[in-house]
């Protein structure tokens, strides 16, 4: 039976698996990574691998897609195969980082007040926007994680990781959304053609959000993905 560690994006918790949760389970064993506690992408991909079994299967969403690369380049030994959902590679640019560095000083001093509604919207697909138990589970799981994680998730520096791709050698499976307003088709097409043995699957009418969004296309592409051979 796999054992499969789970990573959520930005300002997500474990709660953002409740709706695949299900159906992952008999596929194997689930490991919830904790991403709210580091500043640096290094430093949460140890403590993830501290927690974490031997040998698994590695599902990296947005945020977490950072950290998953991070931990299959630490250690390729123990990562069986890799996905990569609604994330890239890229770094940000000079104004991006200063933006995030003035938005830790300002929660910091001012304290977080939780995302704003346009943040939160802005990650769904345009029909799902009224949907209010959505934009309530994003709310909450941001709320959840508070200040601190929202200054250690906001202040990490994301450096272009391009060059390191092919150096993850494990079978890697990448997920875009086609109204993904935050990730575009290009940041997924660069993971899919820079890692050696990978895959891109575009799921229709789904935002950014795809775990929420489509559960069940989640699972039916993690399914997929688990139950494929691993080349030798």
């Amino acid at each position: 039976m796999h054992d499969i560690v789970l990573l959520p994006g930005f300002m997500c918790d474990s709660h953002l698996w409740d709706d695949v949760r299900p159906g992952l389970e008999t596929c194997g064993r689930l490991h919830f990574g904790d991403l709210a506690r580091d500043r640096s992408f290094e430093a949460m991909a140890e403590r993830v691998l501290a927690a974490v079994p031997d040998r698994f299967s590695l599902v990296g969403f947005s945020m977490g897609g950072f950290v998953a690369r991070e931990i299959a380049l630490r250690a390729p030994d123990r990562v069986e195969r890799l996905a990569l959902l609604n994330t890239s590679a890229r770094g940000d640019d000079p104004d991006q980082a200063r933006r995030k560095q003035g938005l830790a000083r300002a929660a910091e001093a001012r304290g977080f007040r939780g995302l704003s509604r346009h943040s939160i919207l802005s990650s769904l697909h345009p029909d799902r926007r009224d949907d209010e138990r959505m934009v309530g589970k994003i709310r909450e799981m941001a709320d959840r994680i508070g200040k601190a994680g929202f200054v250690n998730q906001i202040g990490v520096a994301r450096r272009d990781g391009h060059g390191d791709l092919i150096r993850i050698t494990c079978p890697t499976l990448v997920v875009w959304c086609r109204e993904d307003e935050l990730r575009s088709q290009e940041e997924a097409r660069e993971l899919a053609d820079g890692i050696p043995v990978a895959r891109l699957e575009i799921v229709e009418n789904c935002g950014h959000m795809l775990p929420l969004e489509a559960p069940e296309e989640t699972v039916a592409l993690l399914r997929g993905w688990l139950e494929s051979p691993v080349p030798v």
